[in-house]
């Protein structure tokens, strides 16, 4: 017989045990090791097993409850772990400390995804765990924040392999009362958003929230008896549907997430985010949402609003290729803004404009984030420099430098990734791995060589232990015999040099670029004296077919009995898995084509615990490698044939692993130590630890973003939203005076015929119309650089001219470089709600 319909029932506990329950719904447990010691202790093989202490509490027998309820040790034991949890939710920590009193009240973070733990199975892979850990890193620093996103019923994809290598998806069914997740109620009913459907229909949302420390994680879900059954499935799955199913979800997690924000607030009393942040643009529409909000309670026309709006909006761009960009066709958006119950008192012509692009007929979501965000960042140095150019269409006549695109490079919550002997052994205790610049004794003091060998041979072996494991529990699933598989517990060796490869499989992270030449890796693996062996893992999008066979040719290179003991491929990546490859493997590999990946965090990870990167410079590798603490590949710049690159670049790949990292690794001195190798590990813990820290990622984001936010709404909306109808205004004025504005001629002069040297003194002069503008009202630039054949500046030297109220303008400066030099004068809009003069994109050249 089968159920009709699956519920779950949490565990009864007795009074004295009632604090656990607090424990296992808050996710601090997920980094907070004590914690997690204090389930551990009450059946350790169960723990080890399920890895889920609300699970543990559903999963262990009555009378083992009731033992541990009369236990005097254990009940001590969990009221200190209590009382840790409530201080750490109450004490004042950086962000209070800080006496800035601009720092917004509370911060909206808002991810189509969030990968906190595996326990709560709402992520498919980078883009999540970066949330989950930004999430994480703002509670330990008190940063107060709301996460809002949507609860899918099955998640995403559990990936198994089929008997021919190819990935087969299935979705399980979660029930949310299974997960440490509680229902938003008002008066016992649960709190339903609303959001606006064609055809006169409405999607409703239930709000379920996840305690991430001190973070409150709200997650909308749509599978209530209030909607109609198409309805009900809106979030039934992630990153799955049609474009229309697309459209539904990005509609509720902006607009839907907005308003669950402002009842989450009502109703518990936490503050109002001034600033919102939104993580990729999915959630873009939530500025529409703002901009109605403002309309109709303060009587506001949209270009007045919209100030406002921008102000408070920081938009994270992940994307860098136009084709990686959410895109819907013009029409089908209509089809959801033209009747305008979706968002009252807004133009629907003004929602399709900000989202406007090159192709009339596609609705673009990274553009609608930009226009509706005053501040936006790529997550890499070089990817905010990609991010400049490949939207740089939005600020035409602005070099790619100046175009209002900055970055912060993602960083790792180090308490999550971590190995806990690691920290032992470093004297860090589970808070000092979360902080950018941990205080305390340096980090070889009183750890030898011999020890941290000791450890990455233990931490390897571990890796060895569960490769084999899940090597044959996958041949198991594929149809095989138990009787057949014996060869899998020989698989891998705890002293051979372990590579790890492990991402989502788009085609441009190149899973099999480590195939190009099989003969020259079945060399590096069976190598009798410097043996390698590669733990590869990762999941293709369903929609995917050149991803998927890009892993079904990886597993057919994987069953070959002559290389299986040497290399693996395990299906199914998750968190759970990673934190096994990322403590275990000695080096961590990363083949993107250059300038295609955004940051890729994994390698961070993998640093954090000793392992050391080898990879292409694309993401943060880019900025952060320096020769000492990994290896680069080369890169086949200039060659245009894609193939011809990747045989270049993998050629490159197997001459690193085979004359320099495995040498290096195998050097050992007489007591078996390989020195060379832990000087790079050493030197990897030391300068990369706090670099690729979340905690710093998310102080940059308080510093270079929400702070300024804050200042920024400030000024829009005080005095009765003074700011921003001034700047509504001007905005107005500009769309009539600038495109009279004129710059009529130019000169520069050197006083008493000076030679032109470097340092010599110039004034440059200009006569402008600014047609109707006031001097105030206008930046004039003098700018001087380089210049090569086609006239165009480089390195510029930009200086500010200065009017005589008629329209003659001048400035003076001296010469910056040698060689040919050349300058032009600009004007651009000055405002002091602008937070760059690229900002409106206009600009007049001479």
């Amino acid at each position: 017989m089968r159920a009709v319909r699956r519920f779950t029932v949490r565990a009864s506990l007795p009074e004295s045990l009632s604090g656990l329950g607090d424990l296992a719904t808050n996710l601090r447990w997920t980094w907070h090791p004590p914690t997690r010691d204090l389930f551990a202790s009450m059946d350790a093989e169960l723990f080890n097993r399920v890895r889920d202490p609300l699970r543990m509490l559903t999963a262990l027998p009555p009378a083992r409850l009731d033992e541990l309820a009369v236990d005097d040790a254990f009940l001590a034991h969990a009221r200190e772990a209590v009382a840790d949890l409530d201080r750490y939710l109450a004490e004042p920590r950086w962000y209070q400390k800080q006496e800035d009193t601009d720092l917004p009240p509370a911060v909206a973070y808002f991810s189509m995804e969030f990968g906190v733990t595996e326990a709560l199975p709402n992520y498919s892979g980078g883009l999540g765990v970066l949330a989950g850990d930004h999430l994480k890193a703002a509670s330990d620093l008190g940063v107060p924040m709301v996460g809002v996103g949507l609860l899918y019923r099955a998640g995403y994809f559990r990936q198994a392999l089929s008997l021919d290598g190819w990935q087969v998806e299935h979705y399980p069914v979660i029930d949310p009362n299974a997960f440490p997740l509680e229902l938003l109620t008002d008066g016992g009913e649960p709190v339903l958003v609303e959001v606006a459907m064609p055809a006169g229909r409405t999607l409703y949302a239930q709000i379920w929230k996840a305690r991430v420390g001190r973070i409150p994680l709200l997650l909308l879900d749509t599978d209530t008896e209030a909607n109609d059954e198409d309805l009900r499935a809106v979030t039934d799955r992630l990153y799955g549907g049609d474009a229309d199913h697309r459209i539904r979800q990005e509609i509720l997690s902006g607009i839907g997430g907005f308003r669950a924000v402002r009842r989450y607030c009502e109703l518990t009393g936490h503050p109002q985010p001034k600033v919102f942040h939104t993580n990729e643009g999915h959630a873009g529409f939530l500025g529409l949402e703002r901009a109605r909000e403002i309309i109709q309670a303060d009587g506001l026309a949209f270009d007045e609003a919209l100030p406002a709006v921008r102000a408070g909006t920081v938009f994270t761009t992940h994307t860098p290729v136009s084709a990686g960009i959410d895109r819907f066709p013009v029409d089908l958006v209509q089809r959801y803004f033209t009747d305008g119950r979706l968002v009252p008192d807004v133009d629907p012509r003004r929602v399709l404009a900000l989202g406007a692009e090159d192709n009339p007929g596609l609705f673009n979501m990274a553009h609608m984030g930009l226009r509706l965000a005053q501040r936006a960042n790529g997550v890499s140095a070089l990817h905010g420099r990609v991010s400049r150019r490949m939207f740089s269409r939005l600020w035409p006549g602005f070099d790619f430098d100046e175009v209002p695109v900055s970055s912060v490079t993602n960083g790792v919550h180090g308490p999550t990734w971590v190995a806990r002997e690691l920290s032992a052994l470093l004297g860090r205790n589970h808070e000092e791995l979360g902080l950018d610049g941990a205080q305390g004794k340096p980090l070889r003091d009183g750890v030898s060589d011999e020890q941290l060998w000791a450890l990455r041979r233990e931490l390897r072996e571990k890796l060895v232990a569960e490769v084999r494991r899940r090597v044959r529990a996958a041949w198991m699933q594929r149809g095989a015999s138990a009787l057949e598989l014996g060869w899998t517990d020989t698989v891998f060796d705890p002293d051979v040099l372990t590579v790890g490869f492990a991402r989502r499989v788009p085609t441009y992270k190149r899973l099999t670029l480590m195939l190009r030449d099989p003969e020259r890796l079945r060399a590096l693996l069976l190598d009798e004296r410097r043996p390698i062996q590669l733990v590869v893992a990762g999941k293709s999008h369903p929609a995917d077919e050149g991803g998927k066979q890009l892993i079904q040719q990886i597993v057919r290179f994987v069953d070959d009995p002559e290389v299986r003991r040497r290399i693996v491929f395990l299906p199914d990546y998750d968190m759970s898995m990673a934190r096994y490859l990322y403590r275990g493997c000695d080096v961590w590999l990363n083949t993107p084509v250059r300038q295609l990946e955004a940051c890729g965090t994994s390698g961070m990870k993998s640093a954090l615990n000793g392992g050391l990167n080898l990879s292409i410079r694309d993401g943060w590798w880019d900025e952060c490698y320096d020769g000492s603490n990994g290896w680069a590949i080369p890169t086949a710049d200039g060659v245009t044939d894609p193939l011809r690159r990747d045989e270049l670049e993998a050629a490159a790949l197997y001459d690193l692993l085979g004359h320099q990292i495995a040498p290096l690794f195998y050097d050992r001195d007489a007591g078996g130590v390989p020195g060379g190798w832990l000087s790079m590990v050493w030197h990897t813990l030391e300068t990369l630890g706090p670099r690729v820290q979340a905690s710093r990622m998310v102080r940059e984001y308080v510093e270079s973003g929400y702070l300024p936010a804050s200042r920024m709404v400030a000024e829009a909306t005080g005095d009765a939203y003074r700011g921003a109808l001034s700047l509504a205004d001007y905005r107005t004025k500009l769309d009539v005076s600038w495109p009279r504005v004129r710059i009529f001629d130019t000169e520069l002069l050197v006083e008493d015929a000076a030679p032109m040297v470097t340092g010599t003194e110039v004034t440059i002069r200009a006569r402008i119309d600014l047609a109707g503008l006031e001097p105030s009202e206008v930046d004039v630039q003098a700018v001087v650089g380089k210049v090569g054949d086609g006239d165009e500046l480089s390195d510029p030297v930009t200086v500010p001219m200065s009017g005589d109220g008629i329209g003659a303008f001048a400035a003076r400066l001296k010469l910056p470089h040698p060689g040919s030099i050349g300058y032009t004068v600009r004007v651009l809009p000055k405002h002091r709600l602008l937070a760059t003069p690229a900002e409106l994109a206009r600009v007049v050249h001479a």
